[in-house]
């Protein structure tokens, strides 16, 4: 399973915990997202 973060507090949500709720365990925000590794940049043409 993918990591995600919480977008209010930032901290990482632990994978287990998804399977029950998406709800963020420290602050209780609904909103998460899966962080990406690099920018991708798209050059117009």
């Amino acid at each position: 399973m993918a990591e995600y973060k919480c977008f209010a507090c930032n901290k990482k949500v632990p994978e287990d915990y998804l399977r029950k709720k998406v709800r963020c365990p420290y602050c209780g925000s609904k909103i998460l997202f899966k962080p990406r590794k690099s920018a991708t940049k798209v050059k117009a043409r």
